[in-house]
């Protein structure tokens, strides 16, 4: 016998045939091998695959030696029993070694938990619609920013904007489709009731923004749209959003200068203003609050527009200003009901800084001269807070470390915040969401974690781990828990998502619904049922928290071809991308 690993050139004459396979021996007939035309075994034995045989003469095969004994026994039997077996990580090999009637059974397996018409929580497809189309413009099939107000959705593709509404009878129906876009739309907002707009109140409108400009287009139901105008910002917008008729929009500039530029649809009037840089904001209701890098907190009363329009001010005023002078990166506010007709609200805003401090400060309303008082300060996080979140029952941060989330419960009293016992550390997880080398504002925009939902209501994270993902982790705000788990039915990938609650229907005891809407690479909408996923989960007695390592490893191969399948060069990407997976979350837990 030779020794030592050579090359097999010719077909081996012996009926019994010794394998190597991962460092493990097999010893098998030629026949248990060959019978399945066309696979990896009859090219072997036929000599049209070249091997390498050990130093005893065994046949070595660089697989996982495990998953070959079960292949070997359905190879002498015919028959696979998958009891304790991983499905995928057996149909793998199976492809590897071309094993047709294997791939066949374990693909019926597969298909018994998956349909293409998707799960309970699956709603519906908006297909992708006809777009416009120049022959100067690129035609870009992804689906990059949805936003919703009332029972209707606005969608931005790279160079055209679309609306729908969602009625009785017929569903949901495009209603909206802007002109030819010449630039790339990195922000939009719609506002489905505008108020004042004479002489027709069934006006909507929606916006678009780009590097420097907006647009804006007032339309009716299935009517023709009109072109409100093209407002110049004169610097990089940032956010773009309605309070009540009037389109606001906060942008920075070089240095650290912003600006705040706000259109009302009485006055028909476009006002901007340069302001610190602006790090943060949150609105309360006609109330715009401004978090500055100076560390102030600034705030702009909307109902107060007539008044802005004769001295061109708008009127933006100091609320508070941090202690250590931090930048202020995350802001929340929660005005409290009102305990009785002649008591004002009491307004409570949770803010973050660049120093990783989280704050709560109140004002009482028999106490409004006295200012904003400092009622808690946290001090957990070691980086940058990057959102913050005060609601009835829970305060919410989080920090850059990878989406590093802590949270407390809130005590209250009447309503208002109270001391006794005072917030309540509740958890500690995070929410890992990779985002391109390269990311636009519209991916930031159409890719926003949360947290989402109502102050009164539950609040959820909206979890992409990876840009290329099919696959999104519906998770508490408070505790991590997870809710759902939303996989694309075609298995595109996601490129943005949305979690909006539509208005009931006219129907008696139809209450209002909270929908996922997921973008996705191939121009498609689909839409996920959330309420029905959170009524499943108060149900259940499991709690999951976010995605296990098994899952991320799954995961990350599927979005591995994912990416290398829309790649011209994929081996240099994924290069590119497994570096980018590396720094963002080394020693990181989900």
């Amino acid at each position: 016998a030779h020794c030592g690993a050579f090359l097999i050139m010719e077909t081996m004459e012996s009926p019994i045939v010794h394998l190597n396979v991962g460092g493990t021996r097999f010893s098998t007939s030629r026949e248990t091998l060959g019978w399945i035309p066309d696979s990896f075994f009859t090219s072997l034995l036929s000599g049209r695959i070249s091997s390498y045989k050990d130093e005893q003469g065994a046949i070595f095969i660089d697989r996982d030696p495990e998953i070959f004994r079960i292949i070997l026994s359905f190879l002498r039997t015919k028959e696979v029993d998958l009891h304790h077996v991983d499905i995928p990580s057996l149909k793998r090999e199976a492809e590897f070694f071309g094993l047709t009637p294997l791939i066949s059974r374990l693909s019926v397996c597969e298909e018994l938990h998956h349909s293409s018409c998707g799960d309970v929580l699956f709603h519906g497809v908006l297909e992708d619609p006809t777009k416009p189309t120049d022959d100067d413009l690129p035609l870009d099939r992804d689906v990059l920013i949805i936003t919703g107000h009332n029972s209707w959705i606005a969608v931005a593709y790279s160079r055209s904007v679309m609306c729908y509404k969602v009625k009785e009878n017929s569903g949901w129906q495009q209603v909206f489709i802007s002109p030819p876009l010449d630039e790339d739309v990195q922000q939009i907002a719609i506002n489905a009731k505008v108020h004042g707009m004479a002489p027709d109140s069934k006006t909507r409108m929606v916006a678009a923004a780009f590097s420097t400009n907006i647009r804006l287009w007032s339309f009716q139901d299935e009517a023709q749209f009109t072109e409100i105008g093209k407002f110049k910002m004169a610097a990089t917008i940032d956010a773009l959003f309605f309070i009540g008729s009037q389109l606001v929009a906060t942008g920075s500039r070089h240095g650290d200068s912003g600006r705040v530029g706000v259109w009302n649809a009485v006055s028909q009037h476009w006002q901007a203003q340069d302001v610190v840089k602006i790090t943060s904001y949150d609105t309360a209701g006609s109330y715009l609050l401004l978090g500055g890098v100076n560390g102030g907190i600034y705030y702009i009363d909307m109902q107060k527009f007539p008044l802005r329009l004769k001295d061109n001010d708008l009127l933006i005023t100091e609320l508070y200003r941090d202690q250590s002078n931090s930048a202020i990166t995350a802001l929340s506010v929660y005005l409290t009901p009102k305990t009785s007709p002649t008591v004002g609200t009491w307004i409570e805003v949770a803010y973050g800084t660049q120093s990783g401090s989280v704050c709560v400060i109140v004002q009482h309303p028999e106490l409004v001269g006295q200012g904003f008082q400092l009622f808690q300060k946290f001090t957990v996080h070691r980086g940058l807070v990057c959102k913050v979140m005060l609601s009835e029952k829970h305060l919410v941060s989080v920090c850059s470390d990878n989406n590093h989330v802590r949270t407390w419960t809130v005590t209250r009293f009447r309503g208002m915040i109270s001391t006794q016992p005072g917030s309540t550390p509740l958890a500690s997880f995070k929410v890992l969401a990779l985002e391109p080398i390269n990311s636009s504002g519209s991916y930031s925009a159409g890719n926003n974690i949360g947290p989402h939902g109502d102050r009164e209501e539950v609040q959820l994270f909206i979890q992409k781990i990876f840009p290329q993902s099919d696959r999104l982790f519906v998770r508490l705000s408070s505790n991590g828990h997870r809710v759902a788990v939303i996989t694309s039915i075609d298995g595109s990938p996601i490129s943005c998502f949305c979690l909006h609650e539509c208005e009931g229907s006219s129907r008696m005891g139809s209450r209002p619904r909270r929908y996922l809407f997921t973008g996705h690479m191939n121009g498609t909408i689909q839409m996920w049922d959330m309420s029905t996923a959170l009524d499943a989960f108060t149900k259940s007695t499991i709690r999951e928290a976010g995605p296990t390592q098994e899952e991320l490893l799954q995961h990350l191969v599927r979005c591995d071809l994912s990416f290398s399948s829309r790649c011209p060069t994929p081996s240099s990407n994924l290069g590119t991308f497994d570096r980018m997976l590396i720094l963002r979350s080394s020693n990181t837990s989900l």
